[in-house]
């Protein structure tokens, strides 16, 4: 997945939408071949990915604000096997899209492998998309999209918002999405879960 990453920060680089490409086809087949797909053995023989078609106007360039002094620190997330997970509130982007200005809090993971962390919902959970979220950052796994760390610069493609391992299989923890991260509108973009449209893809 980091490798996966390294080629889409590097190709978006002159051409986001063939990076675009490149993560999507990636991830396909590596729901159906890696060792550790989330997908049952049964379900990936007639597996294909399932996304929005790509949309330049959902890729951002956005300063990732500290958490300011006085705000909560330590935070929990609900996991979708049930309990919590302890996360740090390391800051937050506020992000220009089309329905106006959203601000979604950024996660440190404590435990695991450390990392930064940015699930959010949107009006399409529980439809077209996983009902308790999907995540856009999880540098802990090499989800990164890079941007400029000297600026506090990173970037926020939401055509690159996927589900976590839970969404597919309950035998897999995830952290959900806190309500904190909920936005009030369909975000359709990136992976999804039910059958497509043939005119919503690519």
């Amino acid at each position: 997945m980091a490798d996966l990453y390294a080629a889409v920060r590097r190709i978006a680089d002159y051409d986001p939408e063939e990076a675009w490409r490149t993560w999507r086809d990636e991830r396909e087949r590596m729901y159906v071949h890696h060792p550790q797909s989330p997908l049952a053995p049964d379900a990936r023989r007639e597996f294909h990915a399932r996304v929005w078609r790509y949309d330049p106007r959902l890729r951002f360039e956005v300063e990732l604000a500290p958490q300011a002094a006085g705000e909560p620190l330590a935070e929990p997330l609900a996991m979708s096997t049930g309990g919590e997970m302890r996360l740090t509130r390391f800051g937050s982007i506020t992000v220009p899209f089309a329905a106006g200005a959203r601000t979604l809090a950024v996660y440190w993971l404590d435990d695991y492998a450390g990392g930064l962390i940015l699930p959010f919902l949107d009006a399409t959970n529980g439809a077209e998309t996983y009902a308790a979220g999907r995540y856009l950052l999880d540098t802990a796994k090499g989800a990164d999209l890079g941007g400029d760390p000297r600026r506090d610069m990173v970037v926020a493609d939401f055509n690159f918002a996927y589900h976590p391992s839970c969404a597919f299989d309950p035998r897999w923890s995830c952290p959900l999405a806190p309500a904190v991260n909920r936005l009030d509108f369909r975000l359709e973009a990136g992976e999804r879960l039910t059958d497509l449209d043939p005119e919503s893809t690519t």
